[in-house]
């Protein structure tokens, strides 16, 4: 089920399952990534997990690097990425929010990346029940 935002759109792939697409050219704000917030809390009450589809090239302000993804239930997040400069966004991403430990993986789009974040994330949330 597809949801428009501000910045994107989310589509609710399974009941925990969320795919984040941002707009070509956005630059995520504080403001947007509250918006985000209060989307996962009124749609996913348990443990799910994030696949962030980097088709489109968009960029973050640092404030809104500090806060992404800062959800109590996301148990795996998985970004999809097309471009060198979309996996390096990405990356940087990542490691300053080292801290938070994230269950996360990358993938390259252009080798079938979706569907193995896909795939990933679903084994990651069946882990996560079972233990």
């Amino acid at each position: 089920m597809k949801h428009r935002l501000s910045f994107g759109h989310f589509n609710i792939l399974s009941e925990n399952i969320l795919e984040v697409v941002a707009d070509e050219g956005v630059e995520m704000t504080l403001e947007m990534i509250e918006e985000c917030h209060q989307f996962v809390d009124k749609h996913f009450a348990d443990d799910f997990g994030m696949l962030v589809n980097r088709v489109n090239n968009y960029t973050y302000s640092f404030e809104a690097k500090l806060s992404i993804a800062s959800y109590a239930h996301l148990k795996a997040i998985a970004f999809v990425y097309y471009s060198p400069d979309s996996k390096d966004v990405t990356e940087d991403l990542y490691q300053l929010r080292a801290f938070d430990e994230w269950n996360f993986r990358a993938f390259s789009g252009l080798e079938l990346g979706w569907q193995q974040a896909y795939n990933w994330l679903q084994q990651e949330l069946t882990t996560v029940k079972m233990s």
